[in-house]
């Protein structure tokens, strides 16, 4: 029986995780569930798992939680805060953490869980490109597994050599990662019709089912400039081994091709439950609830180059890997404001690429020795990129 976390199990990540968990009873169970407000469907989550802890980051939230948890008679203890979420994560009693909170919110939480050597579902992109090599670090000091959740690095981990250790990866006869992107909306839409498309047709993905910030970064791309510097990551690789091609079907969800020639991809139907339920099962293989994928149904498979006109935030992405230093904590730090003022309609669609590189050009992105110099270059990556906001507005 293995005893599960889930951060940010309200989302669409946390919410299929559970589903795949309520299907194995007899495999797991569920320790603590945490989100940042959603009251209502926390408290129907633990009404069907009866987990010991609940967290909720807003206070307010929390304390609506509480009354109705007591008031249904249930044991869930309710806790509030960012500093909650660091403690379940790393509660004696959890084997596994699904790290699914968006963002750099996701951080602290999950390097937690690194620093109590858990094992590390890892749905938080964020985290890593932020802090990537002190987060390695915690994972090898720590002896944390870390089991990728995206589709894309799922797929990479399930076509490269099994018995490969982890820094040895890339030095066994691989030559080059292909990140497979969907290319999202407006893949096909005239540049010129950018300049007015809302935040409600950007979270319109054509074959996924996310939240609105990601489904945003899908659009621009950055989401794949992420995994990009996530993959540098988790896999050893350079730079120049990780390219990224666009398949709109989102079924081939990506592939690692061999000095010999060989190309080994992974498909699926897209649908997060199946690498969920590869992470959580890893080694063995369970049922996620997933429709078989019918080849003869879909009928084709398209693979295009990817317009870096179209999608200028996948070359920013490139650039802050070329930069190294905390320069992908500053790219990411200045998306999700852009983003954010994007969904608020306070920033036109084609301007979340140019507040990006002006921050990454105004910002110094030196190496981090620790978390308190990462979190702070990240706090002035925020204020240069919001400052940038503040003139177009004026």
């Amino acid at each position: 029986m293995q005893r599960l976390v889930v951060l940010g199990s309200t989302g669409s990540i946390g919410v299929s995780t559970l589903d795949v968990v309520a299907r194995h009873p007899d495999r797991f169970s569920v320790v603590a569930l945490a989100a940042k407000r959603s009251t209502e469907r926390l408290f129907e989550q633990i009404q069907q798992f009866r987990p010991r802890y609940a967290v909720l980051v807003d206070e307010v939230a929390a304390a609506a939680l509480r009354d109705k948890v007591k008031a249904a008679g249930l044991a869930t203890e309710v806790l509030a805060g960012e500093r909650a979420l660091a403690e379940v994560a790393a509660l004696a009693e959890v084997d596994v953490v699904m790290a699914a909170i968006v963002g750099a919110a996701g951080l602290l939480p999950t390097l937690a869980a690194a620093q109590a050597g858990k094992r590390i579902l890892l749905a938080n992109k964020e985290a890593l490109v932020m802090s990537g090599p002190l987060f390695m670090q915690a994972v090898r000091d720590n002896g944390a597994t870390l089991l990728p959740i995206d589709s894309e690095h799922n797929a990479i981990f399930q076509c490269l050599p099994a018995t490969v250790a982890e820094r040895d990866l890339l030095a066994n006869g691989v030559e080059k990662i292909l990140l497979t992107a969907s290319g999202g909306p407006f893949l096909r839409r005239e540049l010129r019709e950018l300049e007015r498309v809302t935040p409600d047709q950007a979270c319109a993905h054509p074959t996924w089912n996310m939240g609105r910030k990601i489904s945003v970064d899908s659009a621009t791309l950055m989401n794949k400039g992420l995994e990009v510097i996530e993959a540098c990551y988790l896999f050893n690789a350079r730079r120049e081994q990780v390219d990224v091609v666009v398949h709109p079907q989102s079924v081939v969800h990506s592939l690692v091709r061999y000095v010999d020639g060989s190309v080994l991809a992974q498909l699926g139907n897209p649908d997060m439950r199946t690498p969920i339920a590869h992470a959580l099962a890893w080694p063995d293989r369970i049922a996620a609830g997933v429709a078989p994928l019918d080849l003869a149904l879909i009928g084709k498979l398209e693979f295009l180059p990817v317009d870096l006109q179209r999608f200028p935030c996948l070359s920013l992405a490139y650039q802050a890997l070329q930069a190294g230093g905390s320069a992908p904590a500053v790219l990411n730090a200045a998306n999700e404001v852009a983003v954010a003022a994007f969904l608020d309609s306070h920033l036109p669609y084609p301007r979340i690429a140019a507040v990006i590189a002006e921050t990454l050009q105004r910002c110094a992105a030196p190496a981090a020795g620790s978390l308190a110099e990462l979190l702070a270059i990240d706090a002035e990556a925020r204020r240069h990129a919001t400052e940038l906001l503040g003139a177009r507005a004026a």
